[in-house]
């Protein structure tokens, strides 16, 4: 067949979580290597990908939106749509004359192919729209995504598994991404050493569900308690092993189950140096009942524990995580024992959502669902707390010292600076006489923007 895709444009826009961010850059990898040119998203260009998600409402009219706008773009453009809400909706396309091409979640890889398909289908006549999404749900191996290059320079996302079988009840993302998949170690240690080698220093490794990673290997009982082998998680071999790449000086972890930080885990996790202290454990309510509506399969006591575990490991590590307000029959009380509990624990971020009902999950299902207006009610509360909440734990670093991995040069309030993240992944900006970027410094904090940047000594040479 002829390559059809030499010296084509194109362009990617990227909707929703890191692991679609990763998905996207793999993407881009596979069309350069095939003789297309990228060119930004909103310029006229041959094909247009939008890469799309379906987490909430909100998400599927972003997606929906997306589409519409890539062909208003480039009306001659083939628009190919992938991703989670393609993934769940797909049907709803069929007769859309937006979207030209729709690729399932699992079959990524294989875009390059798909667009040749497609582009010598038109030249025979057919019109489309073009389907290639199956059951991902039936789907249970790893599709392998490769990326030797990130658009950031010094922080890399590295995605090393798919799919859940958590079902939570108001998730729609098992059903859209499947069973749980791990990716080869190997071939992770090889995308970070090909990472490492381009200048990445830090790699964040992430997957739909990351606490999940190698059970796919064991017994449905030990997959259930996300834990094997006497309470060693599949998880720390690889983590040690990304740590020891040479090149990268940090490792930073993705959302992770409040279960499987155990007292031995966390102490094996203290006992690698490049494991940045931030720790996003997701809890979505702090009330008990709430959580049991849910089926998450922990209490607010057992998350507070995991807290206190790791603060004993790690000093003053960045603990983050993601809440949902007004889930389905969530009482005046029970949302006021969420505030609460958000200052109890002194998050250092969080992560708020309104409830978003999902159809084909258990909470959709549920009498007792609340108005718009509560859940945005409820939501900014939970964010007003929260934000108290980050205020304290950045204040607590004016006058300490911290390691800070600068990533650019920015202006802020007309002054130029050099801005980065702490290992606890606190933003700093600092004055320099030097190109900071790339580059890993220890500076004192001095005094705190309303944004929350810490502000570091006036100036400082390398």
């Amino acid at each position: 067949m002829t390559n059809h895709l030499q010296n084509k444009t194109f362009s990617v826009h990227t909707l929703g979580c890191k692991v679609n961010a990763c998905e996207s850059e793999a993407i881009r990898e596979m069309l350069r290597s095939c003789g297309c040119a990228e060119k930004p998203f909103g310029e006229p260009v041959d094909i247009v990908i939008v890469n799309t998600c379906t987490v909430t409402n909100i998400a599927d009219r972003k997606s929906r939106q997306m589409l519409h706008r890539a062909k208003a773009q480039s009306p001659v453009a083939l628009v190919l749509a992938t991703g989670c809400y393609v993934q769940e909706r797909s049907d709803e396309h069929r007769d859309d004359p937006t979207v030209d091409i729709m690729v399932g979640n699992r079959r990524k890889g294989e875009i390059p192919v798909i667009l040749n398909e497609v582009f010598e289908r038109r030249a025979g006549g057919e019109k489309g729209p073009f389907l290639y999404v199956g059951e991902d749900a039936s789907l249970k191996t790893y599709e392998e995504l490769p990326v030797t290059h990130q658009q950031e320079r010094t922080r890399a996302f590295v995605k090393v598994q798919d799919g859940c079988n958590q079902f939570c009840s108001y998730c729609i993302i098992p059903f859209a991404r499947g069973r749980i998949a791990s990716r080869n170690e190997d071939e992770i240690a090889a995308e970070v050493k090909a990472l490492a080698e381009n200048g990445v220093r830090e790699v964040v490794i992430n997957g739909i569900h990351l606490s999940s990673y190698g059970l796919e290997r064991y017994s449905i009982t030990e997959q259930a308690s996300l834990r094997v082998n006497n309470g060693e998680l599949p998880l720390l071999p690889l983590i040690r092993r990304v740590a020891s790449v040479e090149g990268i000086t940090r490792v930073r972890l993705g959302s992770l189950e409040p279960r499987v930080m155990t007292e031995e885990v966390v102490a094996e996790l203290a006992k690698i140096p490049k494991l940045c202290p931030q720790f996003h454990l997701s809890l979505q309510s702090g009330c008990d009942e709430t959580l049991r509506a849910m089926n998450r399969h922990y209490t607010t006591a057992e998350y507070n524990e995991v807290v206190k575990r790791l603060r004993k490991h790690f000093p003053d590590p960045a603990i983050t995580t993601d809440i949902i307000a007004g889930f389905p029959q969530e009482t005046e009380e029970q949302f006021e024992k969420t505030v609460a509990y958000v200052r109890e624990i002194g998050f250092a971020q969080v992560h708020v959502f309104p409830y978003s009902r999902r159809k084909g999950t258990v909470a959709d299902r549920m009498s007792g669902q609340l108005t718009e207006a509560v859940k945005k009610q409820r939501a900014a509360a939970i964010a007003e707390a929260a934000k108290g909440t980050l205020t304290e734990f950045r204040k607590r670093r004016i006058g300490q010292n911290a390691q800070v991995l600068f990533e650019e040069e920015a202006t802020i309030d007309g002054r130029s600076y050099y801005v980065g993240f702490s290992r606890e992944y606190v933003p700093y900006a600092i004055c320099s006489r030097t190109d900071l970027s790339g580059l890993e410094v220890t500076v004192r904090g001095l005094s705190m923007l309303p944004d929350g940047t810490m502000l570091s000594q006036e100036t400082v040479d390398i």
